[in-house]
């Protein structure tokens, strides 16, 4: 693992470092936040998961999530949303491979050797942090916007042993059923759509058993340009109700779908 830089930033440090990845066979990015608790004892922790073309530095340099993680002693680390490198497959637009890895494991080849960004998230990248950093690993969870949002969901209701707390911003709730997510799901997996009900939260919790888990918030602009055809947080929200799983699902008038909408409510989703 290399660092690459960093910077000190309400009394912790933003690192940013760079390491061969097994699961996707490529070098990859991150950011991590270690409050000035961290130097004296280990601190719980969230990952966060960006959305489509998204790298590390939009959630560590537009989300403005620092000053309540410092205040409340909580590391945060922004991974990549794919793996990246001129070996890495990649074709000519913004809903699908490089910078839209869908957080999940690829079957299909050419994707099938590197994009295994499941693998990635829920085992690979937590083992790396719990190695290297003062985490208290029974106090990890996992947030995210729009795709990133989808894989917080889902890898939250797939991995309880491992994520404790889960929030998202305007997340694709069930790509199944969106464009977003039946192109990339297409692509990723092929056309067994019951695979695709494996990544797909509303799918997910419609058989969970996990109704005793903690409760999931979801803020969700109505002024969104995706509401509509991409994101259906009602869907998820329906399949909660009948789970009996726990919910806040919070529609706010006059917020889009941008960084300025996770910048206006994100110190609420780190206390939560």
């Amino acid at each position: 693992m290399q660092q690459i830089e960093t910077h000190f930033c309400h009394g912790g440090e933003v690192k940013f470092f760079e390491h061969e990845a097994q699961t996707t066979n490529c070098k990859m990015k991150f950011s991590i936040f270690l409050p000035p608790q961290a130097k004296n004892a280990p601190c719980p922790a969230l990952f966060y998961l960006a959305g489509l073309t998204c790298t590390p530095d939009n959630f560590t340099t537009k989300a403005n999530a620092y000053k309540s993680a410092a205040e409340l002693g909580l590391i945060i680390i922004a991974p990549d949303t794919s793996p990246r490198g001129d070996d890495v497959p990649d074709i000519d637009a913004y809903d699908v491979a490089k910078g839209a890895g869908f957080y999940i494991n690829a079957t299909q080849q050419p994707w099938l050797k590197n994009y295994k960004m499941e693998d990635y998230i829920a085992e690979e990248l937590p083992k790396l942090i719990k190695d290297n950093f003062p985490v208290n690993s029974e106090k990890v969870g996992v947030f995210g916007h729009s795709m990133g949002g989808h894989g917080a969901l889902t890898l939250y209701l797939k991995y309880p042993d491992i994520f404790k707390s889960c929030s998202a911003f305007s997340p694709i709730c069930a790509p199944t059923q969106c464009p977003w997510g039946e192109k990339a799901f297409g692509i990723y997996l092929g056309d067994n759509k019951d695979e695709w009900k494996k990544h797909d939260a509303t799918e997910l919790m419609k058989t969970s058993a996990l109704s005793s888990r903690a409760e999931i918030l979801i803020d969700q602009g109505l002024d969104d340009q995706f509401l509509a055809e991409q994101l259906h947080p009602d869907l998820f929200a329906e399949a909660c109700k009948n789970a009996k799983h726990p919910l806040t699902l919070r529609k706010h008038k006059g917020y889009d779908h941008s960084y300025f909408f996770i910048a206006s409510f994100i110190s609420e989703h780190i206390k939560f």
